[in-house]
């Protein structure tokens, strides 16, 4: 047919790049358009870690594990609230996919295997290079296939004939295809749809910001709607609680910390994973908690995961203010405009935690209880507020054919990745999952729009 590619792929993320290596590996001809002047997007920025069940490297560590009971446990943690077909092809397709990693080269040691969820199961595959191996590796693939790249440009519009998506409008120049996949990554770059679709994250107003690409704008989603693309439920990403000292990346606040309420009591065992903390701030009032701990613990902070809660880092952020501190638990109350009466009894039942080593309340490992007795205290306040990922997007099927507002498919079009919702409900299934759906999704979404448009 005459067309300048068979397939365009539109973002070269870790779901364009795997999009691109199947569309190729099944004989078409393949354009990426990347806005960035590289490619790799968010994957590269990750921690680089897969989640994934019944892989050959869990069996390898004498697990036991199924990509059924990774469904369940993704069902079950949210509730349901989210896209059961979807998530039970994530998971059944995570295995192979893993694999499939593998065998490209990228390398997953087993000693970075690790529970990276709440189920207490070595899920979370973690790439000895992280992120950047993942997209370097993938890059790499495409070496010798049929492949061209665009970088530094974005893509304006989708262009449409006798009722079927036939390629791009970029940079004021058409190109044709077969069929389209939209792999532009999520929209945490971009405050006006973080206002509209993740209304959580943009209540925190400056405070908050996203890890992600900048280039990460919602380019897919806002194309999309332009041809009647559906959109699924709003307000869902991941949200990291953070002090706001500093835009620094720190996924996990120190364990030995206590987090209480405006009303001065504990609600969580603070060593739990951050998909859950985030989560059940926004069950308190605010949407915010306090980090309470002493003057003992600020002496002996350090942490190669939150260098911020080092002794002299706690120092000087009391010093600028940004972390209260008095010579008593009700002058500290006072400061954060916590219920006194209630904090002094919290902080008893912590102190006497920590003598006895065991946590009556939330029953938080021994390792991690500290007393809170010796002046000054501290306290910070806690708010989610770092934009991990957007899991709002274009609503798609099992096939990752993008779906119309009366979901029906839109012919040649598809997508996968962050630029699309139904995998993710309230809660974080485990470190991981953002990337094993945009390499699930990727290489459906790229074979079959190859298969779509084959001649």
């Amino acid at each position: 047919m005459d067309r300048d590619y068979d397939v365009i792929v539109v973002g070269a993320g870790g779901a364009g790049l795997a999009a691109a290596h199947m569309a190729a590996q099944a004989g078409a001809r393949v354009l990426m358009v990347e806005a960035g002047d590289k490619a790799g997007g968010s994957t590269a920025l990750s921690g680089g870690v897969f989640y994934a069940a019944g892989t050959s490297l869990q069996r390898r560590a004498g697990i036991e594990d199924t990509p059924e009971a990774l469904y369940r446990y993704y069902l079950h943690i949210n509730q349901y609230k989210l896209d059961p077909a979807l998530v039970r092809r994530l998971c059944h397709d995570a295995t192979p996919a893993f694999d499939w990693l593998v065998g490209l080269g990228v390398d997953f040691p087993e000693e970075n295997l690790y529970c990276s969820g709440v189920d207490k199961i070595r899920r979370g595959h973690r790439a000895r290079g992280h992120g950047a191996e993942i997209a370097e590796v993938l890059e790499g693939s495409l070496s010798g296939l049929a492949v061209d790249m665009a970088l530094r440009s974005r893509v304006q519009e989708l262009l449409v004939e006798d009722g079927r998506v036939a390629g791009i409008l970029v940079e004021g120049d058409r190109v044709t295809a077969g069929a389209v996949v939209l792999a532009t990554g999520g929209f945490g770059a971009n405050r006006q749809l973080l206002a509209e679709l993740y209304p959580t994250a943009a209540a925190q107003g400056e405070l908050s910001w996203y890890i992600g690409s900048p280039h990460s704008q919602g380019d897919g989603i806002r194309i999309g709607r332009r041809l009647g693309a559906g959109i699924t439920r709003p307000d869902r990403g991941l949200l990291l609680m953070t002090p706001g000292w500093e835009k620094e990346l720190e996924t996990y606040l120190p364990p030995w910390l206590i987090h209480v309420t405006h009303e001065g009591r504990r609600f969580v065992d603070e060593s739990c994973e951050y998909s859950i903390l985030s989560e059940l701030l926004n069950e308190q009032t605010a949407r915010e908690c306090f980090a309470i701990f002493d003057e003992a613990a600020r002496r002996e902070a350090r942490s190669a995961t939150a260098p911020n809660w080092s002794a002299d880092r706690l120092a000087h952020f009391a010093a600028r203010g940004q972390v209260a501190q008095a010579d008593t638990l009700e002058g500290l109350a006072a400061q954060l405009g916590i219920d006194a009466a209630t904090l002094a009894t919290t902080v008893a039942a912590a102190n006497r935690a920590a003598e006895t080593g065991r946590d009556a309340h939330f029953f938080k490992p021994a390792e991690h209880l500290k007393p809170i007795s010796t002046p000054p205290f501290y306290g910070a306040r806690i708010r989610p507020a770092i934009v991990c990922w957007t899991g709002t997007g274009l609503r798609i099927d099992t096939e990752a054919r993008v779906l119309d507002q009366a979901d029906r498919p839109i012919a040649g079009l598809y997508a996968a990745g962050e630029t699309t919702g139904g995998m993710f409900g309230p809660c974080y299934a485990g470190g991981g999952a953002s990337i094993g759906n945009a390499i699930v999704f990727g290489r459906v979404a790229g074979s079959n729009a190859a298969a779509e448009a084959r001649p």
